[in-house]
């Protein structure tokens, strides 16, 4: 049995759920919550970074960041089932690296709030983050894949971005970006894990 560590609201957690459940990999998972800020929970003898998600294997190595998670499970699944072959490959990572990008800004976001009191915000760090999330919507909304294209990591860390803006954010990228919702909504159609992985505000 592999073992995740990740927490519910991890927009990182879910890319790896989800990936693992279009791959059919769900039920070899055993999902354990970590608290990244406890110095006593395991997650830090797992991983030196403390970080999650953090993948734990059947043999006891560990991997980590869900980028190698990911590429692992895919192939655990055969190969080629979410991380295509040839180009594609390279235009799937790509996407993936752009999602990843609007996730890790709108998290620097939220620890802004979280971890700074609120004389101590710094409003030129957290327009810096804004500016990244908005050229990267821009980006994803001028070069949506058409729906019907088969799923890739591209398009699950794209909507695990969108889904954490929506849970973070108040979902106000929606006003700008139509698109977007519609693909969106699409791909939470076709990825019935979408919904059952979704955190309430």
């Amino acid at each position: 049995m592999l073992t995740l560590r990740t927490s519910p609201a991890s927009p990182f957690g879910r890319k790896v759920k989800l990936s693992a459940s279009l791959l059919g990999l769900l039920d070899r998972i055993e999902i354990v919550e970590a608290d990244t800020t406890n110095p006593a929970d395991t997650l830090r003898q797992q991983n030196p970074l403390g970080k999650i998600p953090t993948l734990i294997l059947e043999n006891g190595e560990t991997l980590y960041d869900s980028r190698v998670i990911v590429d692992y499970l895919d192939h655990l699944a055969g190969g080629g089932r979410i991380i295509p072959t040839g180009w594609e490959r390279y235009a799937a990572l790509r996407q993936q690296a752009l999602a990843d990008g609007i996730m890790d800004a709108a998290l620097l976001q939220v620890y802004e709030g979280r971890f700074r009191p609120a004389d101590r915000h710094e409003p030129k760090w957290v327009e810096h983050q804004v500016g990244k999330v908005q050229r990267g919507l821009d980006h994803a909304e001028a070069h949506l894949s058409t729906p019907e294209q088969t799923l890739h990591i591209g398009h699950i860390a794209l909507a695990c971005a969108l889904g954490y803006l929506d849970l973070r954010m108040g979902g106000r990228w929606r006003e700008g970006y139509p698109k977007l919702v519609a693909w969106l909504a699409d791909f939470e159609a076709r990825v019935p894990a979408y919904a059952k992985t979704r955190v309430a505000a």
